[in-house]
């Protein structure tokens, strides 16, 4: 495989620290496009691997200025905002998954990138039924939902235009080692540490979790394959897991003796029963398949979370109330 420069934008955040880690384990040479205030937490232990570039997104001769200067042949666009219940500033939300989506695909276009991957959110199907199909109208819900609709259908038409080539992949309920502390998956293990669980809706609430690894897979196969421009991908398991399953798990792994106390948190907005990918399309097209279940993944992550102590420490101090 050549070795390519990439760049990739949020690679201070959870999906894209991991994805920048696996290619640099390919011999690619990452950069990270990062805001001024950034995070460095996640990449504390790739200093002099990486370089990193503080960049504003919305100023597009400064993008054009540093794309001349980097001379990236694939972009992988990762930065978003919103999709933590926290973040509710309205005009980051637009910013960030609208805006600077749409200024970085028309640099990356103007700057002979040859392939540009977006991402994009299960949130952008909105509540439904059944598992959907990625040609099928998205009913989003929420502010985050609407603005990476947007982002994607302006991905997606730029690539269908035949001006950069670009793919979209949807993805679901990620997890996994330096996902932010705050989330499920880290908050049940920092609990079940503790041999006990965290306040929780109800059990039937669904979601299909996939593990952080495998989505790194996707983003490799994804810059390599022969994909028809502007095509975008759901990125999940392909499986529904409950939240009781994910007890169960929990239980399993922490020996946990007590019983969990469902409705001691309460049900949000986008909290649904049915919570599944359609992966038809990534299979046939992609060839990508999640490889890693629920369990394992989910004992990964604990094992990561616990070693070496001061991380254990870091995700118990970001569980603490404020004082």
């Amino acid at each position: 495989m050549r070795t390519r420069r990439v760049l990739v934008t949020g690679a201070t955040g959870f999906v894209g620290a991991v994805v920048a880690r696996r290619l640099l384990e390919r011999g690619h040479d990452v950069r990270a496009l990062v805001r001024a205030d950034y995070r460095r937490w996640r990449l504390q232990d790739l200093s002099g691997t990486i370089g990193v570039h503080v960049a504003d997104f919305l100023d597009s001769a400064g993008l054009a200025a540093l794309f001349s200067e980097l001379r990236p042949e694939w972009v992988v666009h990762l930065a978003a905002y919103g999709g933590y219940e926290t973040q509710r500033n309205v005009s980051a939300c637009v910013r960030t998954n609208v805006e600077a989506t749409v200024r970085l695909i028309d640099v990356a276009s103007a700057h002979g990138v040859r392939r540009f991957i977006n991402t994009g959110s299960s949130s952008e199907y909105g509540i439904k039924d059944h598992a959907p199909h990625e040609d099928e109208p998205v009913e989003p819900n929420s502010l985050y939902a609407v603005t990476k609709s947007a982002g994607t259908a302006y991905a997606r038409h730029i690539g269908r235009t035949g001006a950069l080539h670009t793919t979209t992949l949807r993805l679901y309920s990620v997890y996994g080692p330096f996902e932010e502390p705050t989330r499920l998956v880290p908050t049940m293990i920092v609990f079940g540490l503790a041999g006990t669980y965290p306040p929780l809706v109800q059990p039937t609430t669904a979601r299909d979790f996939v593990y952080v690894g495998d989505v790194a897979t996707a983003y490799e196969t994804a810059l390599e394959a022969d994909l028809s421009p502007g095509a975008v991908y759901n990125i999940g398991s392909g499986k529904q897991t409950t939240l009781q399953d994910v007890v169960d798990v929990s239980r399993a792994t922490f020996s946990i003796k007590e019983a969990p106390s469902w409705g001691t948190m309460p049900q949000r907005l986008w909290d649904t029963t049915v919570w599944v990918a359609n992966t038809s399309r990534t299979r046939a097209e992609l060839g990508w398949t999640a490889s890693t279940t629920f369990g394992e993944g989910f004992r990964r992550t604990a094992a990561w979370v616990s070693e070496p102590s001061e991380r254990r420490l870091h995700y118990e101090r970001s569980r603490m109330p404020p004082v």
